[in-house]
């Protein structure tokens, strides 16, 4: 999707039966037929039309904010979503995490020789809906192809770009002792969806992705709340990773509830059986925040009355911790480190 389209061809692609080649990635004809026929007609608005290499944008009030995810999902078809849908709410929800409302997308495409034209639309329209649901147009992007077998079929990255107020300041080192920690909904529901599909395995209920797009359920958030500290999105590495990171960033240790952990019945037995802990598989559509103590159950009581906080927790507290440690009340009363992610247990997740 880069440089200006030429409008001298008339042939249209065969979409049911064609297949990428490298001649869609060399910048001439078949390059111009792709972008025009495919990707402009999937993600058309004002300021892709200008059809330049740029996206001319006004400038808004506020500070910017800007986030980049590259999306290497396999399979690229899962249950609850694709790799299209995801590649945008990723996005979107990083962009989100400080409070920002998400403006624009960027979408670079790389295709693989020989990938099934009709899986790229499928692919596209998900994109196309996913980003006219948030209300976030693409704006601009790239395409590229590689010889076959030097690829996975396709790889996309989104950049994303929103503005927080002046004011709002939601970071992962302003986590205080004495917060509560809250998580938006169930987790583990993508990870699982995912690795469920690999292994070829079916569970008496079926298991789907969790992936959605979260600034609206943030913004509701931040209006009833403009205390909240810090935000954060637990894909890669979970719920467990992601605490680890904010400790470290903020200087503190942290204690989880484990009774208070919202889990899918289905989910933790499907964890139990892979050998997993879900707190340390992939969400793409929950999120975490980190409130001071007096405004917790303000926010949590907001967050339930939004669709995707209906199952929202509070789960643990931030406390002093010169060693920044995550630790997890268990059931049976005692305490057990929770640990940064060692190795990448579910690869090729997001």
């Amino acid at each position: 999707m880069s440089g200006q389209v030429k409008r001298d061809y008339v042939r249209p692609l065969d979409i049911r039966n064609g297949r990428v080649d490298m001649s869609h990635g060399s910048g001439g004809r078949a390059s111009a037929q792709l972008i025009e026929q495919l990707f402009a007609a999937a993600f058309a608005n004002d300021f892709l039309a200008q059809k330049n290499d740029q996206a001319t944008l006004p400038r808004p009030a506020g500070r910017i904010v800007m986030s980049t995810d590259s999306h290497v999902v396999s399979p690229l078809f899962f249950p609850g979503g694709d790799i299209g849908c995801l590649s945008v709410h990723g996005t979107v929800n990083d962009v989100a995490m400080s409070g920002a409302v998400p403006l624009y997308l960027s979408a670079g495409f790389i295709l693989e020789e020989g990938f099934p034209l009709a899986d790229l639309k499928r692919i596209v329209d998900s994109m196309a809906a996913a980003a006219r649901e948030a209300g976030v147009p693409i704006v601009t992007g790239d395409t590229k192809v590689v010889e076959q077998g030097k690829g996975d079929g396709v790889f996309i990255n989104t950049t994303g770009v929103g503005v927080v107020p002046d004011g709002l300041t939601i970071s992962g080192d302003q986590a205080r002792p004495g917060d509560r920690i809250i998580v938006s909904g169930t987790i583990g529901d993508h990870g699982t969806a995912i690795m469920s599909l690999r292994e070829s395995l079916a569970f008496g209920t079926d298991i789907v992705s969790d992936t959605a797009a979260l600034h609206r359920l943030v913004a509701t958030m931040v209006a009833a709340v403009p205390q909240i500290h810090v935000l954060r999105d637990p894909t890669r590495g979970g719920v467990a990773t992601t605490l680890n990171e904010i400790a470290t960033q903020s200087g503190v240790g942290m204690v989880l509830d484990e009774a208070a952990l919202p889990v899918r019945r289905q989910v933790q037995a499907a964890c139990e059986f892979l050998g997993l802990d879900p707190l340390y598989v992939a969400n793409e559509g929950k999120l975490l925040a980190i409130v001071p103590a007096e405004q917790a159950d303000a926010l949590l009581a907001v967050m339930h009355a939004h669709p995707q906080g209906r199952d929202a927790a509070i789960i643990g507290t931030v406390v002093e911790d010169a060693h920044h440690f995550v630790q997890m009340q268990t059931r049976f009363g005692g305490r057990r480190i929770v640990d940064w992610l060692a190795g990448d247990q579910l690869p090729r997740i997001c």
